[in-house]
């Protein structure tokens, strides 16, 4: 987080519509692609300038051009003058720490949404921003890193499979933001599978561990709500404004992804109160762990508290004491000793307090 607003400082005083990148920084180069497509037809390549895109906004063909790496910001302003995207809509995109959210304009419409995928190897959320420029025939879509949920998508384009190759750029559109959405229940399937396993340890070892782990959960839940709830406020604006970009044809689908937002928001709420149940039930594990070390110790004081009374009174240095005349006092002090704790362990048993 300090690195974050570190990074944000960078802007203080600057007019708005400045372009900087915030976010994380990389040295390599930008990832220029495009895959140029109808019912006919299909070109797909990687570019090595920007320039090489810009003949795709006369074409009538549907084109998706994808910009991987946000760092090298003069892509990012060359496409924006090319396509009149507004200088506040470019700031948004180079700014990596926005809120999903919809906006449109006359000629474009602009979404931002986040990207999550699953690292096995750390058992941890990977979260990344995606912004999607909608305009009549192309859909422009910028990301911070490489790799996405994008290949079945590619895969449907090259092969023609579905009707993608026989629709629009909203229905492309449509495609991308479906895509995402529905990863986000491949990860709500591995965080609950986390939750049902600390459910067991929780209840059978409860350990400093499990409680960071707890805490690490928690702090993932609070960031999926933090992209879920943002995200069906712009996908219930995409499908209900009647923008000309739009066709109702899209409509129904767009309706599809709202009700699958509002199933991720359900769940997503539903683990957050499984997560904050854990963290009650390691309080009352970890008690009552406590509560049986202090009843085993409390027997043990109770059995000999009595016994200590016996050998404290014929452990005193008194000269006439009548039992320490008789030959066989000894051994029956022994046997009440031993007759008292023998009863007093009966009786606890008898109680169920052991």
């Amino acid at each position: 987080m300090a690195r974050s607003y570190k990074q944000k400082s960078n802007k203080t005083g600057l007019p708005p519509g400045t372009l900087i990148h915030i976010g994380e920084k990389k040295t390599g180069k930008t990832t220029i692609d495009y895959i140029d497509y109808n019912k006919d037809a299909l070109q797909e390549r990687t570019v090595e300038k920007i320039e090489d895109c810009f003949p795709l906004k006369e074409k009538p063909t549907v084109s998706w051009i994808n910009i991987t790496g946000l760092h090298d910001v003069s892509v990012i302003e060359k496409i924006g003058q090319h396509f009149d995207i507004h200088p506040l809509v470019l700031e948004d995109i180079l700014h990596t720490d926005q809120r999903p959210k919809y906006e449109e304009f006359e000629n474009y419409i602009f979404i931002i949404l986040k990207m999550l995928r699953y690292d096995e190897e750390n058992q941890g959320i990977i979260a990344e921003q995606v912004s999607l420029v909608l305009t009549d025939t192309c859909v422009i879509s910028f990301q911070e890193f490489e790799g996405d949920v994008f290949h079945p998508i590619r895969d449907r384009i090259r092969t023609g499979k579905g009707r993608i190759r026989k629709m629009e750029s909203d229905y492309l559109l449509y495609t991308l933001i479906d895509a995402i959405v529905d990863y986000y229940f491949i990860i709500l399937e591995k965080i609950g599978g986390r939750i049902e396993g600390l459910e067991d340890e929780v209840v059978e070892n409860p350990t400093p561990k499990i409680l960071h782990n707890i805490h690490k959960l928690k702090r993932e839940m609070i960031f999926l709500r933090k992209s879920t709830w943002p995200l069906r406020e712009a996908i219930n604006n995409l499908y209900k404004k009647d923008h000309r970009l739009i066709k109702k044809t899209t409509g129904i689908f767009l309706r599809d992804v709202y009700d699958h937002t509002i199933q991720i928001i359900d769940a997503v709420e539903t683990y957050r109160d499984m997560v904050s149940g854990l963290i009650d039930i390691y309080m009352s594990s970890v008690s009552n762990k406590l509560n049986e070390v202090m009843k085993v110790l409390t027997i043990f004081a109770a059995i000999f508290i009595p016994l200590t009374f016996i050998a404290g009174v014929y452990g005193m240095n008194f000269k006439y004491m009548p039992e320490l005349s008789i030959p066989w006092a000894y051994p029956l002090v022994w046997i009440v000793m031993i007759s008292i704790g023998v009863i007093l362990v009966l009786f606890f048993r008898h109680k169920n307090w052991f």
